[in-house]
Parts: C-alpha cells; sequence; structure tokens
C-alpha cells in the first residue's frame, strides 16, 4: 500500500522514515531506549506507506533491525556466562536491569546490572576475584553490545538511503 504524500515538494514519509532510523541510531547508544525497533519501523512503515522500497530491501534492512535487538537482548546473559557466573546470578542480573529500565538511567542500568553480578557472585563463592572478574566481562558485554547496536542501525540508515536514494 503505498500512500505517498508531499508537503511543500517534500516525501512526508521519506522524511519521517529518516528522521526515525536517526533516532534509532542515537536510541541504539542508551541501553534503555529501543532503538533497533524505532529502525525496523521506520523500514517497515516507509515500505507500507512510502514509494521507492523494495521487498528484498526492507526485508534485508528489517532482518538487520532484529539481529541488533537479539545482540541487544542476549548481551547480558552471554556476556555474564562467558565469565563463570551461575544461572542464578545471569537471571537476577536480567531481572534488576529490566527493573532499572524504568527507575535510572542507562549509567544506572549498567552498574546495577554490574553491581548485582559482582554481589550474586561474591556471597554465592566467596571469591572477590571472581565476582570482579564476572562483573567486568557483564560490563564489558552490555558495552559491546551498545556498539553492535550502534554500527548495525547506522548500517540500516546507510542502507536504506542507498535502497531508496540510488
Amino acid at each position: 500500500m503505498v500512500i505517498a504524500s508531499t508537503l511543500g515538494g517534500i516525501d512526508v514519509a521519506l522524511l519521517v522514515a529518516i528522521v526515525l532510523l536517526v533516532v534509532g541510531v542515537i536510541g541504539s547508544a542508551v541501553p534503555s531506549l529501543p532503538g533497533p525497533l524505532v529502525s525496523v519501523a521506520a523500514v517497515a512503515g516507509y515500505w507500507y506507506f512510502g514509494d521507492g522500497l523494495g521487498t528484498v530491501a526492507a526485508a534485508t534492512l528489517v532482518l538487520v533491525g532484529l539481529f541488533a535487538v537479539a545482540a541487544d537482548q542476549l548481551a547480558d546473559v552471554v556476556s555474564t556466562r562467558a565469565s563463570g557466573a551461575s544461572w542464578t546470578t545471569t537471571a537476577l542480573a536480567g531481572i534488576v536491569g529490566f527493573v532499572l529500565l524504568f527507575v535510572v538511567g542507562p549509567i544506572g542500568i549498567i552498574l546495577g546490572v554490574a553491581g548485582t553480578v559482582f554481589a550474586v557472585e561474591l556471597y554465592q563463592k566467596g571469591d572477590r576475584n571472581h565476582a570482579a572478574r564476572a562483573a567486568a566481562y557483564t560490563t564489558v558485554g552490555i558495552l559491546a553490545s551498545i556498539v553492535v547496536q550502534v554500527f548495525l542501525t547506522a548500517s540500516m540508515l546507510v542502507g536504506f538511503l542507498l535502497a531508496v536514494l540510488l
């Protein structure tokens, strides 16, 4: 369905999609914002309402966005488990991260999750070095997922522009 309209010679659907894709890149840099989902919505919305984005290009861009969502969701679990932390620690860190999403900002989420991993592992194993290593792995995993998300959503923006404007 194409509902292409212009406002003063500007394609409104294209403008909205580009703005949302830029917001998606910015939102990917902040742990509590759903940047990749905003980017997916921008592509899907333009594919449906706009004119000039083929189905293959749209599907490819949406898959890239969904991969970014998966990277965001799995980063904490994978990095916490890679450190040798228990499943209990992993589950508690995930719950704390989710709760802090609604209470504190991005730095608070990172510190809260790392603090939870440290405290639970210290309680369970009594080894400060292990607990510190597990918290450090988790923190690095969270930060690495941010980098991956920014890269993927920026790639979506560039790919969208190339598909639509060329």
